[in-house]
């Protein structure tokens, strides 16, 4: 039984309790918001039959049941472990803020303590909750994960949400008990939605089950900031939660010159725990530094400076992530940059001074949606034929209940884990209006209607940087919700063909069965893993000429023609047959081949897309491509 698994929301590392899966983690009691986690269960009557612990909770109508597994935990950790409830209730507030992302009630005047006031609901309101609470403080146990994906197929479920993850590298399918348990649920109609991970470098996204969508994580047009003037009349804005604020400018340091015992300047920098002289910081404002993902030790900094004595902190992240965190003291985060400009102001001037103001909010200041810094990115490191992430989804800065049992009503996170339920309201929404949809037609309306432009209409930027981002920051684009219950084309997958997909990557008959739990045979496999019917198309080792074949259903207008508009990989020609697909009726398939051939040497993957257009729609796949080293057959 191991334990590899985490929360996706960079609130929480894995030390704290990791909830769980469908539609989200632990059951909260929230009277404003019908929230609380985990997965949605549709049909009529809304009854599940919960052998565990039932909450009566008349006021979250949508809230139907939920259980909670501890034999893994157990078992690892011993039955005498103290856990903080030992029930499906929410404890972190975790779920409860991903389960009222995907389906909470519509609240009139939701804020975090006068922020982000105005009126909220979940992606779809009116769904059902089911909640199945697998994790604990030390983590979440593979017998656990597995018990409730077999609960929840079985009780009926059409929706499964997952706000956690394996640590990359992500093993094997056969060794991953989410690729496992997400298997199965697709072989049963059911879609799982999964974050794809925090880490924020290249080739670390996780939940690679191309059963799954998963899900990056990108930003809004609101931000929570905090202005910071220097004495030397310069302004800066930072990022805060933090509602308190300095009257007047004070004396500012680096935490460095403020070192304490043992410790080094260049320890104290930090602003570690017992690191800062209380002589030296009393009164002042402290430059710190951070380099670490976690939001518990950015307010673990604000207190141990106002614990020295201090009045107030800069925090340079040197992950320039954005994310706003609720401070104790008047404090703002800045980047690298902005860092070192303080940091220079402050070498340079005899007597510096700053004011660091309380935390507003602010709309439309930068281009959005931009993908978030921390958001996990492609390639696949298991299946490079495999694009992931899919698709991405707001992440950062996300307002959204919270448990009382964590002190708030409503509460601001961060992390491919808020990402994951935007998809989740989504995709419920798309089984209402189309019950009889595969979860594989479902994740293709998704990726083939999200758009790559950003609310300018230019093309969506990557933080930290605000590079120009591709599809291995946001898969096949930033969700749009308006677009998705008409996609025209779908791009269809039975579970028969994530059996020829796993052939196809080497799989033999034991580590086959090890996934499916049954007879398959791999009489039927893919010439390649590229060929499985995906909505993306990716070939990461192109020789001279390469072919893949995809097929679509028609879900739009019986009779409509579609018209091949190819832009290509840089250094790659690509051709489609036939270039015009003419339907005749819905739920007609028509297959097409699409060409690749190399046209220049390049380094690196190259990014294009292709699209079936007519006057009225417009179905997209993005192109990934990466020509083959040593590769001299070029331009013949």
């Amino acid at each position: 039984m191991t334990k590899p698994w985490r929360l996706l929301g960079t609130q929480s590392e894995t030390k704290k309790i990791s909830l769980l899966v469908s539609l989200t983690r632990e059951f909260g009691q929230n009277p404003q918001a019908s929230v609380t986690p985990t997965c949605l269960q549709c049909h009529p009557g809304g009854r599940v039959n919960v052998k565990q612990e039932k909450h009566s909770m008349p006021h979250l109508a949508t809230v139907i049941g939920a259980r909670y597994y501890m034999n893994g935990y157990e078992a690892e950790e011993g039955s005498d472990a103290k856990v903080s409830f030992r029930s499906p209730r929410d404890s972190t507030g975790h779920g409860s803020h991903t389960a009222s992302i995907a389906a909470g009630r519509y609240v009139a005047n939701m804020n975090y303590m006068g922020l982000a006031a105005g009126g909220a609901r979940g992606g779809a309101p009116m769904a059902r909750i089911a909640v199945y609470k697998t994790c604990w403080d030390s983590g979440c146990y593979d017998v656990d994960l597995l018990a409730a994906f077999d609960d929840a197929i079985r009780d009926g479920v059409h929706i499964l949400s997952l706000s956690l993850g394996a640590e990359s590298p992500q093993g094997d399918y056969f060794n991953d008990a989410i690729s496992i348990g997400s298997f199965h649920a697709a072989n049963r109609g059911v879609l799982v939605v999964a974050s794809a991970g925090n880490e924020g470098n290249p080739g670390s996204a996780t939940n690679l089950a191309p059963w799954m969508l998963t899900v990056a994580a990108s930003s809004t047009d609101r931000d929570f900031t905090s202005d910071i003037t220097l004495g030397s009349g310069v302004k800066i804005t930072g990022e805060s939660l933090s509602l308190f604020e300095m009257n007047a400018s004070t004396r500012i340091i680096s935490a460095s010159e403020a070192f304490a015992g043992y410790f080094t300047p260049y320890q104290s920098s930090y602003c570690l725990e017992s690191s800062l002289n209380k002589t030296k910081t009393k009164g002042k404002v402290l430059v710190c530094r951070h380099v670490e993902s976690s939001t518990e030790s950015k307010v673990a900094k604000s207190k141990i400076v106002k614990e020295a004595g201090g009045v107030g902190m800069i925090l340079i992240d040197e992950t320039d992530q954005d994310v706003a965190i609720p401070f104790v003291i008047p404090s703002a985060i800045v980047g690298r940059k902005i860092g070192e400009k303080i940091l220079s102001y402050l070498k340079r001037t005899r007597m510096p001074l700053s004011r660091i103001f309380r935390a507003k909010t602010v709309l439309g200041a930068q281009p959005a949606p931009r993908v978030a810094a921390f958001s996990s990115k492609g390639p696949n490191a298991l299946n490079p034929e495999i694009l992931k992430p899919d698709v991405t989804a707001p992440g950062l800065n996300i307002l959204a209940a919270w448990s009382p049992a964590a002190g708030n009503m409503f509460n601001i996170l961060s992390g491919t884990s808020m990402a994951c339920p935007h998809v989740t309201g989504i995709a419920t929404l798309v089984k209402a209006v189309h019950p009889s949809w595969s979860p594989s037609a479902i994740k293709s309306a998704i990726m083939t209607t999200a758009t790559i432009l950003d609310k300018r209409h230019r093309p969506i930027k990557a933080d930290p940087e605000q590079r120009r981002a591709n599809s291995f920051d946001y898969g096949s684009g930033f969700v749009n919700p308006a677009r998705v219950l008409e996609p025209y084309l779908i791009y269809d997958s039975e579970p028969t063909d994530f059996v020829a997909f796993l052939c196809s990557i080497g799989y033999d008959q034991r580590s086959l069965h090890l996934v499916t739990r049954d007879n398959s045979t791999c009489d039927r496999a893919f010439s390649t893993a590229s060929d499985l019917n995906y909505p993306s198309i990716t070939v990461p080792n192109l020789k001279n000429n390469f072919s893949v074949t995809r097929v679509v259903t028609n879900v739009g207008k019986a009779r409509s023609i579609y018209k091949a508009v190819v832009s290509s990989p840089p250094g790659v020609d690509v051709t489609v047959m036939p270039n015009r697909l003419i339907f005749t009726g819905i739920g007609q398939k028509i297959k097409f081949t699409v060409n690749f051939k190399v046209t220049a040497t390049s380094k690196g993957y190259a990014f294009g897309f292709l699209s079936w257009t007519n006057r009225r729609s417009q179905v997209t796949s993005p192109l990934v491509v990466q020509v083959a080293h040593g590769n001299h057959g070029l331009i013949r």
